[in-house]
């Protein structure tokens, strides 16, 4: 089902306040040499619940990082609900993800780049047969 208008106003906002939030957090804990940002988010349709998707950089640190942030969720809520608190009724559960998205388009640009390409060698491919 596709979202509503009001779903995608909601994510957008949280969307801008969590990365802001976030980063406060991080700053806070003195983590250093480590990039977070929000890559998307998605609220249920009776805006009960909001997925969150993180991007973290390095990548070998994105589990441990994530754990981190949903062991911060009520601190993390709370603050972005004292931003929004004007412009939302009920603030959202907050639900943590690793987004690694960007790993996985990687991977694939390496594979292409990399001695088993299908572009630049033809036979890799399996040949149809014509019938």
């Amino acid at each position: 089902m596709e979202e509503s208008n009001r779903q995608k106003k909601i994510a957008g906002i949280l969307q801008g306040d969590l990365s802001t939030v976030i980063q406060d957090v991080m700053r806070k804990n003195a983590v250093n040499n480590l990039i977070v940002s929000v890559t998307k988010v998605t609220v249920t349709p009776d805006l009960g619940y909001a997925k969150v998707y993180l991007s973290v950089f390095p990548a070998e640190k994105s589990v441990t990082v994530v754990k981190e942030i949903v062991e911060m969720g009520h601190e993390i809520r709370y603050e972005v609900a004292a931003k929004v608190r004007h412009q939302f009724r009920r603030m959202p559960e907050l639900q943590f993800f690793n987004d690694d998205s960007l790993e996985y388009m990687d991977q694939i640009d390496r594979e292409l780049r990399g001695e088993n390409n299908p572009i630049d060698n033809p036979d890799l491919l399996p040949r149809r047969k014509k019938s």
